[in-house]
């Protein structure tokens, strides 16, 4: 795989879609507000169909034979349940979710941001690090051996 390629085109489509919705609706993209505004008595149609689109990008990547991601080939159902779960209570617990404080958050010089940024890759990394190489922790979230 090219990864920064890949990568790039990633982080540019982010990008123009975050600035296109700011632009066009004067909305930030963070996806947590979005999906639970949607699923109120408060939902407008932009809101459905951004996440459609996020749901119709992944469909589209999969029919063009993008690789699904090593942690999501085999999971146990029961840590992927729990790993939403811990996901929601973060976002509950910091006021948004990574594309609204990592993406247009840190863009707009937001400390609290920046704060909550720090913390999710903080986390994030040290889950990493976990389950690569704490062979208990490999065990226990059947992440299974690595080549």
């Amino acid at each position: 795989m090219h990864t920064i390629p890949q990568s790039l085109l990633g982080g540019v489509l982010i990008g123009a879609a975050t600035t296109g919705l700011l632009l066009v609706n004067g909305k930030i993209a963070g996806i947590s507000g979005i999906l639970s505004n949607a699923t109120s008595r408060q939902a407008e149609g932009w809101q459905w169909a951004f996440l459609a689109g996020l749901v119709a990008t992944g469909v589209a990547a999969a029919a063009a034979g993008s690789p699904t991601p090593a942690a999501l080939r085999h999971p146990a159902l029961w840590v992927l349940g729990l790993a939403g779960l811990l996901v929601g209570f973060g976002t509950r617990l910091s006021g948004g979710c990574t594309s609204g404080h990592g993406v247009c958050g840190l863009a707009n010089l937001s400390p609290r941001s920046l704060a909550a940024t720090v913390t999710f890759m903080g986390v994030a990394g040290l889950m990493v690090f976990a389950t690569h190489h704490i062979e208990p922790i490999r065990q226990l979230l059947l992440i299974g051996a690595r080549p």
